[in-house]
């Protein structure tokens, strides 16, 4: 708590605040502290759950360094503040004091596709209003990459347990272990009397290297492992193969579960990663190695055949030895819902086409979230869901306009 204390009474309290143009939701920061600081933590918590109602998980997983600390103007000196900590210090409060009811129903029907961070944020935003949402989840727990796809050393499950609670509090109704597309589609959603759909369905189909081994029994995707870690067994010496976020994340929890000597292969330098800085970081501080300038050619029961991109020594080939490699390049959507779907355009990637709005090209068919920019950060997907909301009821007001007419 201490340390709390201390990093918030180092902010300037700036008058333009550049902390909170960073941040992708537009967090009030300097107003939370302002008020933590007053003993108003109460109000400091209402304000900061009305503008993100995931801010106790966007306050742990999020790059702050990238986002609200990374502009902070202490940054040219000194260290910025603990934005994260103290966010989630009063995010936790808040959540834990504050009585969360069923506000009176306005007789709109909205069901939502997929309990990842679009999902429930959207229908936090939606139902505290009045609309009646019914949520649907291919997997028997909510949360999505939240859940499936965040190490536990990074995000404390327990919170999205907590987040279910006051989700059916507040009336949100929950299918577990339903998928929409095939037994249940789009159009008999809206035979039910939805007025609304929204898909927030993710990014789970892991993309391919397409070389060589890539079906044998060692080669795992990095997407697939992430979800029951513990269900696999990897063995001593683990290569991972790309260079993003979620391959340190696997690299990190294959170390936790046993694994001794975990690499990452890539075909270029730190400088090209399109992991965050402060992630690679972290995974050389928990004993992971980089093995870069290196381009797998083929996959084999025994490791991996690769190709060097160094300038210095380039087009040599090697071979790593590992007794499993994980595949972690990127991920795309599942085509379950758009194929079977009329109206539903997707791009050449399979991303879910919508403008600015979240608006799909079928009518009352609403997305947000990976399904629609890829592989993003909570954050982001909590700042489009707010947009979507925004138009969602605005669609609903004009449908009851043409009814009455």
């Amino acid at each position: 708590m201490q340390h709390i204390i201390n990093s918030a009474q180092t902010c300037l309290d700036c008058k333009k605040p550049k902390c909170q143009k960073g941040c992708p939701v537009n967090t009030p920061i300097a107003e939370m502290i302002r008020l933590f600081l007053a003993g108003d933590i109460k109000i400091a918590g209402e304000k900061v759950f009305e503008n993100n109602p995931l801010s106790i998980i966007c306050s742990l997983v999020c790059p702050h360094e990238k986002h609200c600390e990374g502009h902070c103007v202490l940054n040219k000196k000194y260290t910025p503040v603990n934005v994260g900590g103290i966010e989630n210090y009063i995010s936790t409060y808040y959540m834990n004091y504050k009585e969360f009811e069923k506000p009176k129903s306005n007789g709109h029907n909205i069901a939502i596709i997929g309990s990842g961070p679009a999902g429930i944020s959207l229908a936090m935003i939606l139902a505290l209003k009045g609309y009646e949402i019914t949520m649907y989840e291919g997997h028997d727990k909510i949360g999505g990459v939240l859940r499936y796809g965040i190490p536990d050393f990074r995000l404390d499950k327990s919170i999205l347990d907590e987040l279910l609670l006051k989700l059916k509090k507040i009336g949100v109704k929950i299918r577990p272990n339903t998928l929409i597309g095939k037994n249940i589609t789009i159009d008999e959603l809206f035979r039910d009397g939805y007025k609304a759909v929204f898909i927030g369905t993710g990014v789970w189909t892991p993309k391919k290297l397409g070389l060589k081994g890539e079906t044998l029994g060692n080669v795992h995707f990095a997407i697939d492992y992430l979800k029951s870690p513990k269900a696999y067994n990897l063995g001593k010496k683990v290569v991972i193969v790309g260079a993003g976020n979620v391959a340190m994340d696997v690299a990190r929890t294959a170390i936790r579960n046993g694994s001794r000597e975990v690499s990452i292969m890539y075909r270029k330098g730190f400088e090209q990663m399109s992991a965050e800085k402060l992630e690679v970081e972290y995974a050389k501080i928990d004993g992971v190695k980089f093995n870069l300038y290196k381009l797998p050619l083929e996959f084999t029961s025994k490791g991996i055949k690769y190709l060097s991109t160094d300038e210095e020594n380039p087009n040599i080939e090697g071979f790593e030895e590992a007794d499993s490699i994980l595949v972690s390049i990127s991920q795309q959507p599942r085509d379950l819902i758009v194929s079977n779907t009329k109206g539903i355009n997707v791009g050449e990637d399979g991303l879910v086409v919508t403008n600015e709005n979240g608006e799909t090209t079928r009518e009352g068919v609403f997305a947000s979230g990976d399904v629609v920019t890829g592989a993003r950060t909570v954050v982001e997907a909590v700042a489009l869901s707010k947009r979507v909301a925004i138009s969602i009821e605005k669609y609903i007001a004009n449908l009851k306009e043409q009814e009455a007419c």
